[in-house]
């Protein structure tokens, strides 16, 4: 797609760049979804600094025509990442200058993530919430606030039911529909796993419409759904320190430990696909990732900063 340069040549414009010069031009940018956008590829820094500088000179195109007497009168523009969004018909010449299809089809979703070892909560605008584990993404949109998605990690969702207007989750291939529920998500390996801790969900609505009640759980692996019983109260309780898993293989495991709490560690060819059933308390292994070793029937090597299960010798 192309748009007025500064002189009036036509310029390439990176849409998805200008997207996020776009997002971060208004006052209640997510700060936390640009930075893990910028930080997942090298190149996209470069990228978005073209995007805010065709932005600022459509900014000053529009100014210089005049079209307001409060942008006229300015003598410099601040930065676009900094400034609060402007209307009207500044906003009817930015969308001539940088294109109709750039600004009227862009995505206005936005990422929330988690870092290794990070716990983070967050109220919706509907009076639902979510938290998300350690090494989550989230993926919400303002056009649909009923809706999330869930891209990595683990999300526990605590939803105000409206029969009327339910709400949905995307996590892989599967969509869940909300039934009035407190539920919890886990993406482990190629699993999706979903588990019902209040109300209920309906699981692939537009397929099996499998419907899950308090301790009732559903694994989905290579599209196929595999019911299974799991205790209410340990929904969610990866909040309390608390990992259970069911048949799960060490890589995945030892993937999901990194995340929870932030330390790295891997899991050797060797016993790779061995599987674990049972539960883990994170604050011991937090201070002493060796006892693993016990837990898992394992050795466990420590190597610079990483934690390496392994075969026993």
């Amino acid at each position: 797609m192309s748009a007025l340069g500064r002189a009036g040549t036509t310029e390439y414009v990176d849409a998805e760049a200008l997207d996020w010069a776009l997002r971060m031009a208004e006052p209640r940018a997510d700060w936390d979804a640009f930075l893990a956008w910028l930080e997942a590829d090298p190149g996209r820094s470069a990228r978005y600094d073209h995007a805010v500088s065709l932005l600022e000179a459509a900014t000053d195109m529009v100014r210089d025509q005049a079209f307001s007497p409060t942008v006229s009168n300015h003598t410099s523009s601040p930065s676009p990442v900094r400034r609060h969004w402007i209307g009207g018909a500044v906003a009817a010449a930015l969308i001539a200058a940088i294109g109709f299809g750039v600004w009227h089809e862009r995505d206005r979703s936005y990422m929330v993530a988690t870092a290794a070892g990070e716990q983070r909560a967050i109220r919706l605008a509907d009076g639902s919430s979510i938290a998300l584990a350690g090494g989550s993404r989230v993926r919400l949109d303002p056009v649909r606030p009923r809706s999330a998605s869930v891209l990595a990690g683990q999300v526990l969702f605590r939803v105000r039911h409206d029969a009327s207007d339910p709400f949905h989750v995307n996590v892989g291939d599967l969509e869940l529909t909300d039934l009035g529920t407190v539920f919890d998500v886990r993406l482990l390996g190629d699993q999706t796993h979903v588990a019902v801790a209040e109300g209920a969900v309906m699981v692939d609505p537009r397929g099996p419409k499998l419907r899950l009640g308090p301790g009732q759980s559903v694994t989905e692996v290579d599209g196929q759904l595999r019911r299974s019983q799991q205790d209410a109260a340990d929904v969610g309780a990866w909040r309390d320190g608390r990992l259970s898993y069911d048949d799960a293989a060490l890589r995945d495991v030892a993937d999901d430990l990194s995340r929870q709490l932030g330390l790295p560690i891997t899991a050797a060819p060797a016993v790779a696909g061995r599987t674990f059933n049972g539960t883990l308390e994170m604050r011991g292994l937090r201070d002493d990732p060796s006892v693993l070793g016990a837990l898992l029937g394992v050795e466990v090597r420590h190597e610079g900063s990483e934690w390496i299960l392994d075969e026993r010798r």
